[in-house]
This record gives C-alpha cells, sequence and structure tokens, in this order.
C-alpha cells in the first residue's frame, strides 16, 4: 500500500505549531493523529491520519503513553479486546504502545471502565515485561 508522507508531514508540521489543549486522563479513548507510519507501525487513517486510542499513563499535562485501538478482531497476546466503544467492538494493540504529545489528540471518544483498563494493564505487563526465570 503507497503511503501519502508527504500530506502526513503537512499535517504533522500543523500540529507542531498548535498550541496543545486536549485536556485528557488515563482511561480515557480518543482520536489521534498517529500519521503515516514506517513499516508495520500502525497508521492513522482518513485525511486525519487518526486512529482511535487509549490513554494508558498521564506523564504530564503534555505528553502520555497510548495503546492504539482497531476495530478488526484480533487475537493472541499482543491484542486485548476492550469491548464495545461507540457501537463497535475494540481491541487494543498491545505491540504499538508509544509515548505521543497532546496536539495530536483531536476528540475524546469514550472512557474505559476500570475493571477492563486493570485487566488491560496487566497484560501490557506481562506482554512487554516477562519475568524470566534464571
Amino acid at each position: 500500500m503507497k503511503k501519502d508522507f508527504q500530506r502526513w508531514h503537512q499535517l504533522k508540521s500543523d500540529l507542531h505549531e498548535k498550541s496543545g489543549q486536549a485536556l485528557f486522563q488515563e482511561r480515557e479513548i480518543w482520536w489521534c493523529a498517529l500519521g503515516a507510519n514506517v513499516g508495520f507501525e500502525q497508521d492513522g487513517s482518513g485525511e486525519l491520519f487518526t486512529r482511535p486510542v487509549l490513554i494508558l499513563t498521564k506523564f504530564n499535562l503534555d505528553v502520555c503513553l497510548v495503546v492504539p485501538l482497531t476495530a478488526r478482531l484480533k487475537k493472541g497476546k499482543y491484542y486485548f479486546p476492550v469491548g464495545n466503544i461507540t457501537g463497535r467492538d475494540a481491541v487494543a494493540v498491545l505491540s504499538q504502545i508509544r509515548f505521543i504529545d497532546r496536539k495530536r489528540l483531536a476528540k475524546k471518544i469514550a472512557t474505559l471502565n476500570e475493571s477492563t483498563f486493570q485487566k488491560l494493564t496487566v497484560q501490557i505487563t506481562e506482554v512487554c515485561f516477562p519475568t524470566r526465570n534464571k
């Protein structure tokens, strides 16, 4: 698939110049401008290169750690179903966790319930930081 890096670069430049307005919290799901990325990295889609993301950790007012969501039902240790989000089943793609600036956040969609969020963070810890017996 051909990616439109030039159009994304212009949008990314515009995002960089704007002031960050999003007031976000952990467990919230937002439309996020993830962009056109290299290789198998998760892309945004549509005119603004957006994709839903779940806020995992808020480091300060400006930056956070997010996990992208997909509507494609996938199974395996790198996928975690988060339930129905605005009428569609959503799955967190654990292999695509990333650090972002709030300037990328476009619109809040929903807030994930505490129980599902806790189960997700356990799965992330197990997948990303496995304990190894020596």
